[in-house]
């Protein structure tokens, strides 16, 4: 069927301290992984608070005609000026919105209802509805009368509820992202690489940067990637006679620590998925991977970057100039900037 779709991007944020919309998730906008999702469809309008916003995404924009009551003002103005009879709403808070969602949704759809309203065991999405352009009249009442809660719309129309848990998709497809720890957490665990020429200090940056993640109370794992073969048991212990004797894995644990000692080939991305609970993941090595990395560069081993530069956060360095790179440039010891860096690359501060 068609259908209109619009984003609600004129709220005020105070929780979050910042616009919302504009927050990023793997260097994407809020509000662009939407419009992506929601690109297949009649159209897309978004809903701002002021005239100027949003106006370099070259989509229709509809502003607030009353100011300070909430979503309801946004869902007036997209229906409004929606081109089709039923359009899809939701927040710009909620960055794992998929298209399936919609469609899933818009087989609902029928003359029975006015509103196709998602909802899950804990709570209705009202911010995640069909409406059709039939509620025009109830929501001009409302807002006319000083009623501003989106489920008096639901209570004054005729809704049908969309149960998510009878569908195949999950709860997270629909959660907002309100206050900063919330969005702290999104983008966690972050994954990043210390690379370098063998020798030139990658280890010691790492320590220091345990040292400042745990100070913020960060949990922190870190992977090391060996270029030759290495040895975890030593002979004499048990699990050296295991490994000697044919065993696939050996493993040894305690109150305190556990270890796992594997025979097979493996990869950095099994090793992150062992390392899940952790909030802060440190590879040591990997400098020719395609994960975000910090490079050092010391001038007694190398003089120059040797990584691909589109996968650089920054580099640490006691000789390469600003000028030769397009990343930011810390001194080796700059242990605070390139930690505030690091932050500010994925979104923790």
């Amino acid at each position: 069927m068609k259908l209109s779709t619009g984003i609600l991007a004129g709220g005020k944020s105070t929780r979050m301290g910042q616009n919302k919309a504009l927050l990023q998730l793997n260097n994407v906008r809020f509000i662009d992984r939407i419009r992506k999702e929601l690109s297949g469809f009649s159209e897309t309008l978004i809903s701002a608070a002021a005239k100027g916003e949003y106006e370099d995404m070259g989509l229709p924009v509809v502003y607030d005609e009353h100011q300070d009551i909430g979503p309801i003002e946004g869902i007036y103005q997209i229906l409004k000026h929606a081109g089709q009879e039923y359009v899809f709403i939701c927040a710009a808070d909620m960055p794992f919105l998929k298209k399936e969602l919609v469609l899933y949704m818009a087989e609902f759809v029928s003359s029975d209802y006015d509103v196709f309203c998602l909802m899950d065991e804990d709570r209705v999405h009202p911010l995640c509805a069909i409406y059709s352009k039939r509620v025009l009249g109830v929501v001009e009442e409302l807002i006319a009368g000083g009623q501003y809660r989106l489920v008096d719309i639901l209570s004054r129309v005729r809704t049908k509820y969309i149960k998510l848990e009878q569908s195949c998709f999950e709860k997270k497809l629909v959660k907002n992202i309100n206050t900063r720890k919330e969005y702290q957490r999104l983008v966690l665990p972050v994954v990043f690489c210390v690379s370098a020429v063998k020798d030139s200090g990658k280890t010691g940056l790492i320590i220091r940067l345990i040292n400042e993640f745990i100070k913020e109370d960060y949990s922190v794992a870190v992977i090391k990637h060996d270029g030759h073969d290495y040895s975890m048991d030593h002979e004499g212990t048990d699990t050296y006679r295991f490994r000697e004797a044919g065993a696939l894995y050996s493993a040894i644990f305690s109150d305190t620590q556990f270890s796992v000692n594997g025979r097979r080939k493996s990869s950095v991305w099994e090793m992150i998925a062992r390392c899940e609970d952790a909030d802060v993941i440190i590879i040591e090595g990997m400098k020719e991977s395609s994960l975000p990395k910090i490079e050092v560069v010391r001038q007694k081993i190398s003089s120059a970057s040797i990584c691909d530069p589109d996968t650089l956060i920054l580099i640490a360095t006691d000789v390469v100039s600003p000028k030769e790179v397009s990343c930011p440039v810390y001194g080796l010891d700059d242990t605070e900037g390139i930690f505030l860096c690091l932050k500010q690359y994925f979104g923790l501060t």
